[in-house]
């Protein structure tokens, strides 16, 4: 529910390409989920819609010029590498969408580019590769882009239903945004730029909050933010790559374990 606003939008921005690529990341999310538990004998997970969210997420953080093959192949990867070789749902140790993100990153290296404009899609960078872009237009999602992380407003709403239904733990995106601006701040950046652009809202409200991949403790959660915000930050001001959000969550994944052991899991509060 909190990504179909998101999703009408990307469709809306990117038209035609948006929407193939939707289609193609979740129908292939689920035909391989289907396939490997049927494969391997294990109950195949029909009413948890994990394989929906996970294909729909990386659909979502793709480019409207990544060729749909690039998307299948994501899409399969992060459902049996990130997810199921693990154990399956609840018990892998990476966000799932953003393993078939990074996978199609360095199988398919360029096939993001090039970025393109909303509505025209003509070719263009994005405001982090140096395209020029007001706040309306940040705010609003009238950028180029990956397709469903443009809009500002649309992702804080969807990331605002989920804090407020419990879904997600509030101290995850605070921690990372409270961090990004800090860091921006101290090396003299703009600070509601770095926050506006890129993938870092998404990431920071729909992937980083995954209960399975981050730590059950409070102070935990507030660890796992910071060090998200700083490999971000690190990597957009001294990194090879303008965006860093999806090498952030994924490393910080593989320390949770190690977070959980050392702070004390408390009992989640309702605030």
């Amino acid at each position: 529910m909190a990504l179909t606003p998101l999703a009408l939008a990307s469709i809306f921005f990117f038209r035609l390409p948006a929407l193939l690529l939707l289609l193609v990341s979740v129908v292939s999310a689920v035909i391989a989920e289907y396939l490997y538990c049927k494969l391997t004998g294990k109950k195949i997970p029909l009413k948890d819609l994990s394989g929906i969210i996970t294909g729909l997420l990386l659909g979502l953080s793709l480019s409207p010029s990544t060729p749909l093959y690039a998307a299948a192949a994501g899409s399969v990867v992060g459902i049996v590498v990130g997810k199921q070789l693990f154990g399956g749902f609840g018990r892998n140790l990476l966000n799932p969408a953003l393993t078939g993100r990074l996978f199609i990153v360095y199988a398919f290296p360029g096939v993001f580019s090039p970025w393109k404009t909303p509505f025209d899609l003509t070719t263009a960078a994005t405001p982090l590769g140096g395209e020029p872009a007001g706040y309306i237009a940040l705010f609003l999602g009238n950028i180029p882009g990956s397709i469903g992380e443009t809009s500002a407003l649309l992702l804080l709403l969807g990331g605002g239903y989920l804090i407020y239904k419990k879904y997600a733990n509030w101290r995850i995106p605070v921690s990372i945004l409270a961090t990004v601006f800090i860091i921006s701040l101290l090396a003299g950046e703009n600070p509601f730029f770095h926050i506006l652009s890129g993938s870092l809202l998404l990431g920071s409200l729909f992937m980083a909050t995954d209960p399975v991949t981050s730590p059950k403790s409070q102070p935990g959660r507030f660890v796992f933010g910071v060090g998200i915000g700083f490999i971000v930050m690190a990597m957009r001001l001294w990194g090879w790559l303008p965006e860093g959000t999806t090498f952030a969550i994924l490393g910080m994944n593989l320390v949770v374990p190690a977070i959980d052991k050392y702070l004390k899991k408390t009992k989640p509060k309702k605030t």
